[in-house]
């Protein structure tokens, strides 16, 4: 009796370290488990921050209304974050030659970048037009339509406004178009030069000029767009404005996506309603 009482003693405590052991290889395998979906949950969570990376963009002042709705579509559409800072081209591409920071520069014009590509400061292959600029000449409180009759019989006090043509292409285009009508040195006295055409437009917005050069963007943009006189394109020089990828960015993922969207379909939409015309 004794000798099965110990056989079924041996048994018991077999089976029940069986037991145990089970117990321990499914703790361990719902450990395991819960370990690899962890692992996976901030894999993926780290990927997704990885990749989601911010760029800063100097934009042609002309520019500044478009350039507000294509980052917004960007943004809802990509995980980047795109900071925009409008000025002259001119300045802009001082302060890139200094040492700016900036990823992607948009500019009125095809020269500037062509220049920073020349000192080797942007990515050759990256450039590209985005949009073709059409000039305005805006009076919001002219009532006739505006012509060469026009700016002949406004009274000595007018004043208009335009970009300085030598920081800014649409105030060369203006300079242009003045010397085409043979107004340049009618009008001379009346300039009144702003740093870029944005400038041009607050001056003739806040009533401190009658009347000036502006981008055709500028007056789509404006709720009450009076009257203004859509300069002929046979007027001056084409506005071709062209981007391109600068060195400081040449990395950064969310600036070569950004260049990338401005080449599509959606983008150019976006661009054409506010008056530009196609690349």
């Amino acid at each position: 009796m004794g000798k099965y009482s110990k056989h079924w003693e041996t048994n018991k405590s077999l089976t029940h370290n069986n037991m145990l052991t089970k117990k321990k290889k499914r703790r361990t395998q719902t450990t395991s488990y819960c370990c690899l979906w962890i692992s996976g949950l901030l894999t993926v969570l780290f990927s997704s921050f990885s990749f989601a990376e911010q760029t800063r963009i100097a934009v042609a002042a002309n520019f500044s209304a478009p350039i507000k709705a294509l980052v917004e579509e960007f943004e809802q559409h990509f995980n980047h974050t795109v900071t925009v800072s409008t000025g002259s081209s001119g300045k802009f591409y001082a302060q890139i030659r200094h040492g700016a920071p900036f990823d992607v520069f948009l500019s009125a014009d095809t020269e500037k970048p062509a220049a920073l590509i020349q000192d080797k400061l942007a990515l050759s292959t990256s450039q590209f037009t985005y949009a073709v600029g059409r000039l305005a000449l805006w009076a919001p409180q002219h009532t006739p339509p505006i012509t060469k009759h026009t700016l002949l019989t406004q009274t000595p006090y007018t004043k208009i406004a335009l970009a300085n043509p030598k920081l800014a292409p649409y105030g060369n285009a203006a300079m242009e178009v003045l010397h085409h009508l043979s107004l340049k040195d009618q009008t001379r006295p009346l300039w009144v030069l702003g740093e870029n055409v944005a400038q041009a437009y607050q001056f003739v917005n806040t009533g401190n000029a009658t009347m000036g050069f502006i981008a055709l963007s500028q007056v789509k943009s404006n709720q009450d767009k009076s009257t203004y006189w859509l300069i002929p394109e046979t007027f001056h020089s084409s506005i071709k404005q062209n981007a391109v990828l600068l060195n400081h960015g040449k990395n950064n993922a969310a600036a070569m996506a950004f260049l990338h969207f401005l080449k599509t379909a959606k983008a150019y939409a976006i661009i054409k309603d506010f008056g530009y015309g196609p690349p």
